[in-house]
């Protein structure tokens, strides 16, 4: 398994790839186009600790019977270290005796990248993570039924979230995995429309709509569209600081709806609809108030603005069939 490939920073990829995410029930979500997560090696050394530095960006191999995912037993979802990307689940983990974790299958073949591995005079095949390119392990012909293939894969390159965490937060379980996210929470008017705005800029590692600022625990559609629950429509933003400040998803934000139309957003009427923007903590907050008044002082608006600004309570993720709606159904599902 051992080899001392290192990946060519300059090589030619393309910036977007297709990828499977992680659905409510732990199960894949169907292909879709996202951005290919691309550090510099400085940032990659800052992101990483020495040892998943050096299996994802120097293509090592960490020391046989040593790794701490090995002998991992819960249920749940393994993830790349480097990007969160979900790569293998729990009922594909299996006992192999080789030293290092082992499955049979991957949580989605489109999440994974094979190549001709030649060094140490061997033949093999390597496995990267689509998203970020980041060394895995090979995989070999010689795993169990029913696929006969082992993915030989270093602890080091992967990250592990229980099942109940997927449950809970399903589209931040395995981007927060990754460390160094933050997250932001903005409500614009249809949280269809919102999320489509903010889910393929760069530096936006995951969305999610839901509901967020009312009374009601464990809101459904129906409740919020009937406005019983004082909940706005709303979209959790998991974004990477090192590369999309929170000042410039504020001007996001501000570009993708009008501030100004109280309780609606067009023909869409109702408080769900408000503008508003939830803060994480004091940072976040001070920068919303400045960034609002920068809106404010810019003339662009003929009416004052009534954005909301609030700290965030607790998200509740909106039913599977709305999320990524847009991306399921296309735009013009969206008329009347």
């Amino acid at each position: 398994m051992k080899s001392d490939k290192k990946h060519d920073a300059k090589q030619a990829e393309p910036s977007v790839v297709i990828v499977c995410r992680l659905e409510a029930d732990g199960s894949k979500g169907p292909p879709e186009s996202v951005r290919r997560y691309l550090l510099s090696d400085p940032e990659w050394k800052d992101r990483l600790t020495e040892g998943q530095y050096r299996v994802l960006r120097q293509g090592k191999t960490e020391p046989t019977f040593c790794g701490l995912l090995r002998t991992q037993r819960n249920h749940g979802i393994y993830c790349c270290a480097g990007c969160g990307l979900p790569l293998f689940t729990s009922e594909a983990k299996y006992k192999s005796g080789s030293g290092w974790p082992s499955f049979f299958e991957p949580f989605a073949d489109e999440n994974l990248e094979e190549s001709r591995d030649t060094s140490h005079n061997m033949e093999r095949t390597e496995v990267r993570c689509k998203r970020c390119s980041g060394h895995l392990g090979h995989v070999f012909t010689d795993g169990p039924e029913p696929t006969g293939l082992r993915y030989c894969i270093n602890s080091d390159a992967l990250l592990f979230v229980p099942q109940d965490k997927i449950k809970e937060a399903p589209a931040e379980a395995y981007a927060a995995a990754a460390g160094k996210l933050e997250k932001a929470t903005f409500a614009a008017g249809r949280f269809w429309n919102v999320e489509e705005a903010f889910r393929t800029v760069p530096g936006v590692v995951e969305t999610t709509v839901g509901y967020t600022g009312g009374q009601t625990e464990e809101p459904t559609f129906e409740q919020v569209s009937a406005e019983e629950t004082g909940h706005a429509e709303a979209v959790e933003v998991i974004f990477d600081a090192g590369q999309i400040s929170y000042k410039e998803l504020l001007d996001i934000f501000w570009s993708i709806h009008d501030p100004t139309q109280d309780n609606r957003q067009g023909p869409d009427v109702g408080s769900r609809y408000r503008s508003a923007i939830f803060t994480h903590n004091t940072k976040q907050l001070q920068e919303a108030r400045r960034s609002m008044d920068v809106q404010d002082a810019s003339e662009r608006f003929t009416w004052p603005i009534t954005t909301q600004i609030r700290p965030a309570t607790r998200f509740w993720r909106a039913e599977e069939h709305h999320q990524r709606y847009i991306v399921k159904n296309g735009s013009h599902h969206l008329k009347g």
